[in-house]
């Protein structure tokens, strides 16, 4: 033991870095043989896990997979890393359901549209992390939203991800019952970032709760779908309800990535541009 560190400080720190790895909440995986992660086209079996993916700090996931591409030339250029002409391939690319692209210790991943897309990858990006020994990792998912009372361009940094109802909660029916779990976000690092756009003093930003829906039109009070069953002023209602609410923001992921990744020991974030706003 090193001098001035007690057996207490050393079993907090052998502890804490326990808790930096990434938690599985299914004891069934350690009797399988081979992980396959389907939608990545990925496998323990087939792949060396550690290899390809131990030293990720950082995972980036939004819905386009042209935009994390996007996104990960931008981090090559960041990180000193961008080679001239260079074209980063897919990891996915055996499949046409996610898109996925390395550089460095950054992932950055397509999540499709809406919850069950969205859960379907976190399921399996948890599991590469798991497999691949990962600790201390960081997932942000970027996005456009829909704005409530902010104007056209502001960001948002999620504090709490919440129901039609404004309810901090994501509920799923697992074998007939209904299971709710925690919406909340990683408070210090929803402060890291909105310092981070101080430093940037590129956008408006703002803390705030965001408004997780299951559809894209009625669950979002749009006007232009094919049903509409009720008023523009029952609509505007509802919005400035969602206001007085905390609610900021409005699309269709963040419940279900609150949930995992609090089950699963990650810090985890939501930041949203607002390309429009409602009120």
């Amino acid at each position: 033991m090193a001098p001035g560190v007690t057996s207490e400080e050393k079993e907090k720190h052998g502890q804490a870095s326990k808790d930096s790895f990434i938690h599985i909440s299914n004891p069934h995986l350690e009797k399988m043989k081979e992980d396959v992660l389907y939608h990545f086209a990925l496998g323990t079996g087939t792949h060396d896990f550690p290899a390809l993916f131990g030293d990720i700090k950082f995972v980036c996931v939004g819905g386009s997979p042209s935009r994390m591409k996007a996104f990960i030339t931008y981090m090559a250029g960041e990180l000193g890393m961008a080679s001239p002409g260079c074209d980063y391939p897919n990891i996915c690319a055996g499949t046409d359901r996610y898109a996925m692209y390395k550089v460095g210790p950054v992932l950055s991943v397509s999540h499709g549209m809406g919850i069950p897309s969205i859960a379907i990858m976190l399921h399996e990006l948890i599991k590469l992390l798991y497999h691949s020994k990962c600790s201390d990792v960081t997932i942000v998912r970027i996005g456009t939203s829909g704005g409530i009372g902010l104007e056209p361009g502001s960001v948002v940094i999620t504090s709490q991800s919440v129901d039609a109802t404004f309810k901090p909660q994501f509920e799923q029916v697992i074998l007939g019952k209904s299971v709710i779990r925690s919406t909340d976000f990683d408070d210090e690092l929803a402060k890291e970032l909105m310092e981070c756009s101080k430093e940037i003093e590129q956008f408006s930003t703002v803390i705030g709760n965001t408004m997780c829906t299951l559809d894209f039109y009625e669950g979002q009070g749009r006007l232009d779908g094919v049903i509409c069953s009720y008023t523009e002023e029952e609509k505007l209602q509802y919005l400035n309800a969602a206001y007085d609410a905390g609610v900021r923001n409005i699309e269709m992921e963040s419940s279900v990535f609150a949930a995992i990744c609090n089950l699963s020991g990650v810090k985890g974030n939501s930041e949203f541009l607002n390309p429009w706003f409602h009120l």
